[in-house]
């Protein structure tokens, strides 16, 4: 989606959107340097945008471009999978590896009873047995 220019050196990158044409000069924040340059993110997920990062002495993921990022990343709502309701109104997402965000009760009792204790340590196997759960219950999770 995005061809990237620049040097590392400065931190200073510049991004053409290859579907809209349009040009955002961006930079490392300062205090994500360090992250920036540690790179082993795109050994388990090569499909990861460039400038996100693992800070694994945290398990906390970040945008190393925050406040610089383009448009487009800031209305993108950064989620690994999105659950709808049968009606396809979003409630809830799943973020990081397996944290649920969401204020609809019901599927908070449905995680919370039935996948939080789920004891899967496949992570790809976890996800197929959440989805299952999910849809038994009606949820669309896309």
């Amino acid at each position: 989606m995005y061809k990237i220019t620049g040097s590392q050196d400065d931190g200073s990158f510049i991004l053409l959107n290859r579907y809209t044409n349009v040009v955002y000069d961006v930079q490392i924040d300062p205090e994500k340097k360090g992250l920036f340059y540690d790179t082993t993110i795109f050994e388990t997920r090569p499909e990861a945008c460039p400038f996100f990062r693992m800070d694994t002495t945290k398990s906390l993921a970040y945008c190393t471009i925050h406040r610089t990022r383009p448009d487009v990343c800031r209305e993108y709502n950064c989620y690994r999978l999105r659950i709808e309701d049968n009606r396809g109104v979003r409630v809830g997402r799943i973020i990081y590896q397996r944290t649920l965000l969401s204020d609809n009760a019901t599927l908070k009792k449905i995680w919370e009873k039935h996948i939080a204790t789920l004891e899967e340590p496949d992570d790809a196997a976890w996800q197929r047995s959440m989805v299952q759960m999910l849809r038994t219950a009606g949820y669309r999770v896309l």
